[in-house]
């Protein structure tokens, strides 16, 4: 699977390295991705997503069943 965070949608982006001389090569910024289990009250088990760090700030600011709604919505994460 590709390294996308299953809450936010996020994925590596493409930039430059830029040299003190301006020679430009290309490079890709990686995200800061952990496989990470979360209880869910509501189903009385343990959820596995893969997640960004910024997806766990918002798992922990708007709660855990709220997030996921949101991104089976947004179509980021299907869980059977």
């Amino acid at each position: 699977m590709a390294k996308v965070c299953q809450i936010t949608g996020r994925k590596r982006m493409v930039g430059n390295n830029v040299a003190h001389s301006k020679l430009r090569t290309k490079r890709t910024f990686g995200i800061n991705l952990k496989t990470k289990k979360f209880w869910s009250e509501e189903e009385q088990r343990f959820i596995t997503l893969k997640v960004s760090a910024k997806g766990m700030r918002t798992i922990k600011k708007n709660g855990l069943e709220a997030t996921v709604k949101e991104a089976q919505k947004k179509g980021y994460v299907n869980l059977v």
